[in-house]
């Protein structure tokens, strides 16, 4: 049998405004690990996951040289302050105890948890301005109104 072809997610990029801010706040506040925290010449490789997910992992990254000329690396840097940049959904047993705990962490919700057609979701942004869902599945039910379809 071929073991050609895509069998997971292992890495996404997150930029951030500055690496030494988000490893804390990646850490001290939502409890992930540091997987990698190395330098090559001038460019840090920094890399965090959840605990007991070693399959997942977010390289931490800010913007600039050597990947980004200075007028991309600005442009990047607005987008990120703006939360336009990153979407990623975090999967939970328990939305609402979750929300409690990350906020006596000190992290910024926009959005309490909510009823949705597929679960409990509340939304949370990182330091830099990132924005995450936090949400805990249910099996959709479509016999709920939940607004008009398009």
């Amino acid at each position: 049998m071929s073991r050609a072809g895509i069998t997971a997610l292992s890495h996404t990029t997150v930029y951030v405004l500055d690496q030494d801010a988000a490893k804390e706040f990646y850490t001290g506040r939502l409890g992930f690990q540091v997987r990698e925290d190395l330098r090559i010449g001038d460019f840090r490789w920094l890399t965090v996951g959840p605990e007991g997910q070693p399959e997942v992992t977010l390289i931490l990254m800010e913007p600039g040289s050597p990947q980004h000329d200075p007028e991309t690396e600005k442009q990047i840097r607005a987008l990120i302050a703006k939360g336009a940049l990153t979407s990623v959904v975090w999967a939970t047993a328990d939305c609402r105890a979750t929300y409690e705990e990350l906020r006596s962490r000190g992290v910024t919700f926009l959005q309490e948890p909510a009823e949705r057609p597929y679960g409990v979701e509340a939304m949370f942004r990182d330091d830099s301005g990132n924005w995450f869902s936090l949400t805990e599945r249910h099996e959709l039910d479509l016999a709920k109104p939940w607004g008009p379809t398009v």
